[in-house]
């Protein structure tokens, strides 16, 4: 009996401290590794738990994460880094993360104005409009978008839904672990503000673990235009490719 009830203390035990390890807390700080400055508004993100934070004004962050999981981070004119959380960091507490800032050589910058008449049947047809259609389709949730509006383009929606298997296996199937993270993003409110405000596709990148161009090729397969993918934010792109993903299930399951 006394074996028993000492053997069911060390398996709480055992599960209390796993319990434990996955719940920890760590703290750290970023500075600017030319000057020891602090940064503010780093956005952090861990890219196992798929959640996100920001530094203070001294720099500091806390995090939730355990050993071997991986920050990402990422500030505007800074090279973006990635750092494993080891056992000494979990030990010993708040470590010191530095970045490196980036050397930004601005292009020349053409600027075309467009030369108005002051006539607005003239001017109408001299101003250029970027039109994006998307389609819906009875007895589907999500809409098609099939660009400029011309002939091709609900050719383009229809082919991509009666033909769907192909190009959604290759695009979803062959990555099932990283597509259930796109939810974990959408739900965590510092994601989310630091997708907003982003447009070079890298957090993204990091999290799915997919490259731009595999990022461009979702998006074409999944009908987006390509002034959409072009000039939409992070935020956008990542609820374009959820929608997506959530109708490459639903025919999963319809063909099921």
């Amino acid at each position: 009996m006394k074996t028993y009830l000492l053997t069911s203390l060390l398996l709480v035990f055992t599960v209390f401290s796993w319990a434990q390890e996955d719940d920890t807390i760590i703290q750290g700080k970023v500075l600017n590794s030319a000057n020891d400055k602090a940064l503010e508004n780093v956005n952090i993100v861990n890219l196992n738990e798929v959640i996100g934070t920001t530094t203070d004004a001294e720099g500091d962050f806390e995090i939730r994460a355990k050993v071997n999981d991986t920050l990402y981070f990422s500030y505007l004119g800074f090279k973006s880094i990635r750092v494993r959380v080891t056992n000494d960091w979990i030990k010993f507490g708040n470590i010191k993360v530095k970045m490196t800032e980036l050397g930004i050589a601005l292009e020349e910058v053409v600027v075309r104005p467009v030369q108005l008449t002051g006539y607005v049947e003239v001017d109408a047809k001299i101003i250029p409009v970027y039109d994006n259609y998307r389609y819906r389709i009875a007895g589907l949730n999500s809409g098609y978008e099939g660009g400029s509006k011309k002939p091709g383009a609900v050719t383009k929606v229809l082919s991509a839904i009666f033909n769907p298997a192909d190009f959604l296996y290759n695009v979803f199937g062959k990555r099932p672990k990283q597509m259930r993270k796109l939810r974990k993003m959408k739900e965590d409110d510092e994601i989310r503000n630091l997708l907003a405000s982003k447009y070079d596709r890298e957090t993204l990148m990091a999290v799915l673990q997919l490259e731009k161009v595999d990022i461009d090729e979702i998006l074409n397969n999944c009908n987006y235009s390509e002034t959409f993918i072009r000039t939409a934010n992070d935020l956008q792109i990542l609820d374009a490719i959820s929608e997506c993903y959530e109708e490459y299930k639903a025919i999963n399951r319809s063909k099921g």
